[in-house]
């Protein structure tokens, strides 16, 4: 799940390029509602006495939102910070913002004075979602959804699924042999069973089919215009997010009547002691859904396409990987009574666990996250007014040369020993980290044993390129065609 619940999380990246309509919709309702409070608002005598970090608000209302969403977003952050420093101010979406480029500032914002900025999101993304969803919250609560979701998704919870999710990752790598299929398309369709598995358990299959109906049609309409009008998109997913509440119910009332004995998400959303209520479990249920599915195949899109672009890193991978079935072939391990893989074989791929993790540095899937400081605020001389969105920039802090050498190139040795403090976040930071990243390493572990022991593939050579929408992906998609190998030794 990366991410799932993840690579969850703990944000929502809007990195997207929404369409012309919902942008100006976003940008004269906001700018104007901004623009209105600001005039009517006293300076504090914090802000009578800090200067605002550098930079330029760019035109009335609009700001530089057209700067940054218009073309790679990348090259917006790397202007800004190579005129200002690691700390500078803009207004996209019709919000004033402090960006910040450094491991020390992203600390401060996400760790060391957290209270001081709380996660903000969409109204619209709230209601689609649930209000009541983990990381739309802080405190007391927050705090108590966070120790669910991780006891249900720790190590000692998850180790018992590898062999379910083993049968997801077959099944799904079975339907690609001999097409030629959209590699995220895909990888979404995997994730999304990993965590349904994670959250209702293998047994419940009575009402997953109908879940997946709707939650379809709600992810069609996350980044449509709000507009709650018949016929449109965004009317069309909140009616689906009503009935993915209904479906919720009913499985909440299945389980119950059952009294069935799980280990999974639901069974510890459902804990008598913890007294969540219907509202509050489904929330968060479709919460870790949205965030379990496009984080973790996004970066399982970009390490096929890595893979295939060094075949030298493909091909230690491949011999980790081989050598893990041999000796469950050859039985020299004794407690792997069959060939399906266990928790123990995970812990054997450090080669291809490097993979993952620099892959999740160059891709940087989660480029930023977004946070609103909730008072004045000072940080190395300068006012962060209360008010303002606050953006750490992971991908910026991934690519520092003062924090990984060369860090435009694809090196998986690099971490063969641990990074810097604050310097590699793909997982966020702070209260707000994704608490399933354990479960996507195990996910992502698992697919690509069998991908690389039972598979090949190639690059047609047609897929270079980056989209951004919501995430930093290969081009379409990366379109391959993939091939089931007829021997250990045929590619």
């Amino acid at each position: 799940m990366v991410s799932i619940v993840g690579i969850m999380v703990n944000t929502i990246s809007l990195l997207a390029l929404p369409s012309v309509v919902y942008l100006l919709w976003c940008l004269v309702s906001k700018a104007w509602a901004w623009a209105w409070s600001t005039s009517r608002t006293l300076p504090t005598e914090a802000q009578r006495k800090l200067p605002l970090p550098p930079g330029s608000m760019g035109y009335p209302y609009i700001g530089e939102t057209f700067q940054l969403y218009s073309k790679n977003p990348n090259i917006f952050f790397a202007i800004k910070q190579k005129r200002y420093g690691a700390i500078f101010k803009t207004h996209i979406l019709g919000c004033p913002c402090v960006m910040l480029s450094s491991p020390e500032a992203a600390k401060f914002v996400l760790v060391t004075k957290a209270q001081l900025f709380k996660p903000t999101f969409p109204a619209s993304k709230e209601r689609m979602l649930g209000r009541q969803a983990i990381f739309f919250q802080q405190g007391d609560y927050h705090a108590r959804l966070r120790r669910l979701v991780l006891r249900a998704f720790m190590p000692d919870a998850i180790r018992s699924t590898v062999a379910d999710i083993e049968t997801v990752a077959l099944t799904t790598l079975s339907s690609w042999d001999g097409r030629m299929v959209n590699t995220f398309k895909e990888m979404k369709t995997y994730a999304f069973n990993v965590a349904l598995l994670s959250i209702f358990g293998k047994d419940e299959i009575g009402h997953i089919e109908e879940l997946k109906q709707c939650y379809y049609t709600l992810e069609k309409g996350y980044n449509s215009m709000p507009i709650n009008l018949p016929g449109t998109l965004f009317h069309k997913a909140m009616k689906a997010r009503k009935q993915l509440g209904e479906i919720v119910a009913k499985i909440l009332a299945s389980r119950r009547e059952s009294k069935v004995q799980a280990n999974d998400l639901l069974a510890s959303f459902m804990e008598d002691r913890e007294a969540l209520t219907d509202a509050q479990i489904a929330d968060n249920i479709i919460g870790v859904i949205f965030a379990a599915r496009d984080t973790t195949a996004s970066v399982l899109t970009w390490i096929v396409k890595y893979l295939g672009e060094y075949p030298g890193v493909l091909q230690a991978v491949r011999e980790e990987q081989e050598e893990i079935m041999r000796i469950k072939e050859m039985g020299q391990d004794k407690n792997d009574v069959d060939k399906c893989l266990t928790w123990a074989d995970t812990k054997k791929m450090p080669m291809t666990s490097r993979v993952i993790q620099e892959t999740m540095r160059v891709a940087s899937i989660l480029s930023f996250t977004f946070r609103e400081a909730v008072e004045d605020v000072e940080f190395e001389g300068y006012l962060i007014p209360k008010g303002w969105k606050v953006l750490p920039l992971f991908r910026n802090i991934h690519h520092s040369p003062d924090n990984f050498p060369d860090p435009d190139k694809f090196d998986p040795s690099r971490f063969e020993k641990s990074p810097k403090p604050n310097t590699y976040m793909p997982f966020g930071n702070g209260t707000h980290s994704c608490p399933g990243n354990e479960l996507a390493k195990l996910e992502m572990l698992v697919l690509l044993h069998h991908l690389t022991t039972r598979y090949r593939w190639s690059l047609s050579g047609t897929e270079s390129g980056i989209q951004f929408g919501p995430f930093a992906l290969p081009l379409n998609g990366l379109p391959i065609r993939f091939f089931r190998k007829t021997s250990r030794n045929n590619g």
